[in-house]
């Protein structure tokens, strides 16, 4: 049985250089969401936001495979964060930010599909709460991105970069959400070889 592993299939998306920012257009893809709000480092419900995607997302793995016959690698954690007035973004204060952490699944995986696994995750003893989880098409369309390699907490310069430089050169505005997409675990790498891709989503200036 061949596995799907979806940062090869779209190497686009996924691999993109760490010296140049580069252009690049997002299809729409499914993923399964779940909103929160505070610093990731310190508030629970970012670690019970990530439990959860990971929880459903293996559920649907496994179904995919035992039902279907189509085996995948699961892809990698993504996040979009925001402030309620973008201007005032800042890495520096983390405590204010919303986020909507999420993971994407395969287009075979119907909405029925994902119903089906929610109930069985919620049969099951010790149960987490799928409350806030939704599944979504996500569009982005036209964006900017960059791989950033090192700890989280060093992005700044690389964000700022993006924004004050790379985008006014190039006639392009931002318009959407802040956009990490995480290539490492951060319980096994090294925080310096730690390997993140920045996207923004933009649109050009006529």
């Amino acid at each position: 049985m061949k596995k799907i592993d979806f940062k090869k299939q779209d190497k686009h998306l996924y691999h993109p250089g760490g010296s140049n920012f580069t252009l690049v257009d997002v299809p729409p893809m499914p993923f399964v969401m779940i909103d929160g709000s505070g610093d990731p480092n310190t508030a629970p419900a970012y670690q019970s936001a990530v439990s959860v995607l990971y929880t459903i997302s293996y559920k649907l793995k496994f179904m995919s495979k035992q039902e279907s016959g189509m085996d995948y690698v699961v892809p990698p954690l993504e996040g979009l964060w925001w402030v309620m007035d973008m201007n005032q973004f800042s890495v520096e204060r983390k405590s204010d930010w919303q986020w909507t952490m999420m993971i994407r699944q395969p287009d075979w995986i119907t909405p029925k599909i994902y119903q089906q696994a929610c109930e069985q995750v919620t049969h099951k003893k010790s149960s987490p709460d799928l409350s806030g989880l939704r599944m979504e098409t996500y569009h982005e369309g036209l964006s900017v991105q960059i791989m950033h390699i090192g700890p989280y907490s060093a992005e700044g310069s690389l964000i700022h970069r993006m924004h004050y430089e790379y985008m006014p050169a190039n006639a392009l505005l931002p318009t959407g959400k802040h956009h990490e997409i995480y290539l490492s675990d951060p319980r096994k790498s090294m925080p310096t070889k730690l390997k993140m891709i920045l996207r923004q989503p933009v649109q050009r200036l006529e």
